[in-house]
C-alpha cells in the first residue's frame, strides 16, 4: 500500500499553455517544499470549451467549476488558478491556501510595427475580451481625441497575437503577468499603467486552492502549501475582491481594482503597532467608454498583514461609494 504521505500529489490545471506553465512553477516549488512528487493532471474546464464571449456565458467560474469539483470528488489534491477567474463566494469544504506573490499586475499591448496605444490610428482595432479593458480603453482613446474600434477576442495567447501578425488586428490588449509566465513579454509593445488602464481584481495572482482540512492528509497538505503565501499579495487582492464582491459582479464585469501596499511613514511611536499604508483604486465603466466611475481610498493595515478586516473593509467602503456615484447602472447585470 502506498504511503499517502510519499505518493505523489495531484495538482488539478486547465490545459492552456498558461494554466500549465503557472501550474508547472507551483508543482516545482510544492517538490522542494515538500519532498514529494508532483503531477498535473489536466482538467477541461467549461471556459476552455465554450466559444462565446465571457461576458455571454457569465465569467465567474467557467474557468474554475470543473477543478473544484475535482478536489471535491478526491480526483486532485490541489488545484492552482489564475486569481481573477476565482468567484469571490467561497465554496464550502475547500479552502485557499495560498496566494504566491504577484506578478505584474499590469495590462500588456501587443501593436503591429512596434506602436504604442498613443500611436494607434484613428479607428485602429484592438482586440480584447474584457469589458472592463473595453470601458478604459474606450475611455483613453477619447482623451487623446480619437476613436478606436474594441473587437472582442477568445483564444489563448498565440491566437490572440496572431491576430496582429496576420493584419486582422492593429493591436491586442493581453495581461503582463501570463506574457511573462510563458516567456513572451518582450512581445509587449507597451506596459499599460495602472493610471490608465486598471487591472481586474486579482490581475498577476495565482490562488492555490485545496481541501479544507477535515482529514489529516487534507490539513498536512493546507499546512505545507501555505508556505508558498505571500501576505502582501493576499491582502491587496482581498481588498481588491472585497471590492468586486460588495458591487455584487462578477469577473467579467467591467471593474477594475489594484491595492498597493507601501510601509507607512515615520516609523510606529513607543507602544504603538507598525502598519503599512494601502491604497485602493476601483474603476466601473461603460464599455464605449464614455462614462467611468473612478475613486481610491487610503487606510492603513498591521504591518504583520495578519488581520484580513481592514482590506475587506475598504474593499466594501469603496465600493459603496462607487455605488453612490451610480456604479450599478453602469456594469449591466450584476451577479447574484
Amino acid at each position: 500500500m502506498t504511503d499517502s504521505t510519499s505518493r505523489a500529489l495531484r495538482l488539478g490545471t486547465r490545459r492552456s499553455t498558461l494554466a500549465m506553465a503557472q501550474s508547472g512553477q507551483v508543482a516545482q516549488a510544492v517538490r522542494e517544499l515538500t519532498g514529494r512528487p508532483v503531477e498535473l493532471v489536466e482538467i477541461t474546464t467549461y471556459g476552455d470549451t465554450s466559444r462565446e464571449q465571457l461576458a455571454q456565458i457569465g465569467g465567474s467560474g467557467v474557468f474554475v467549476s470543473a477543478l473544484r469539483d475535482a478536489l471535491l470528488a478526491g480526483a486532485i489534491d490541489f488545484a492552482v488558478h489564475s486569481l481573477k477567474d476565482l468567484p469571490t463566494a467561497h465554496p464550502a469544504g475547500l479552502v485557499l491556501a495560498a496566494v504566491p506573490e504577484r506578478e505584474d499586475p499590469r495590462d500588456a499591448l501587443i501593436a503591429r510595427g512596434g506602436l504604442r496605444f498613443e500611436e494607434l490610428p484613428d479607428g485602429a482595432r484592438v482586440g480584447t475580451g474584457s469589458p472592463r479593458r473595453m470601458a478604459q480603453l474606450n475611455a483613453w482613446a477619447r482623451s487623446l481625441g480619437k476613436r478606436i474600434e474594441t473587437v472582442p477576442v477568445r483564444g489563448n495567447v498565440d491566437t490572440r497575437i496572431g491576430f496582429v501578425a496576420k493584419g486582422e488586428l492593429d493591436a491586442v490588449v493581453l495581461a503582463a503577468a501570463g506574457l511573462t509566465r510563458i516567456g513572451r513579454i518582450g512581445e509587449a509593445t507597451q506596459l499599460l499603467s495602472p493610471d490608465v488602464v486598471l487591472p481586474a481584481p486579482g490581475q498577476g495572482a495565482l490562488a492555490v486552492e485545496c481541501r479544507a482540512g477535515h482529514t489529516a492528509p487534507d490539513a498536512a497538505l493546507a499546512a505545507a502549501l501555505a508556505a508558498l503565501d505571500d501576505p502582501v499579495t493576499r491582502a491587496a487582492v482581498t481588498a481588491e475582491r472585497s471590492l468586486l464582491a460588495a458591487l455584487e459582479a462578477g469577473c467579467s464585469a467591467p471593474v477594475a481594482a489594484l491595492a498597493d501596499l507601501s510601509p507607512s511613514g515615520g516609523g510606529p511611536q513607543a507602544g504603538e503597532q507598525a502598519v503599512t499604508e494601502m491604497h485602493l483604486r476601483g474603476v466601473v465603466g461603460t464599455t464605449d467608454g464614455s462614462t467611468l466611475v473612478q475613486l481610491s481610498t487610503t487606510g492603513h493595515v498591521p504591518a504583520s498583514l495578519d488581520d484580513e478586516s481592514v482590506p475587506l473593509t475598504m474593499g466594501r467602503e469603496l465600493a459603496a461609494e462607487m455605488l453612490a456615484k451610480g456604479a450599478a447602472g453602469l456594469m449591466g447585470e450584476r451577479a447574484l
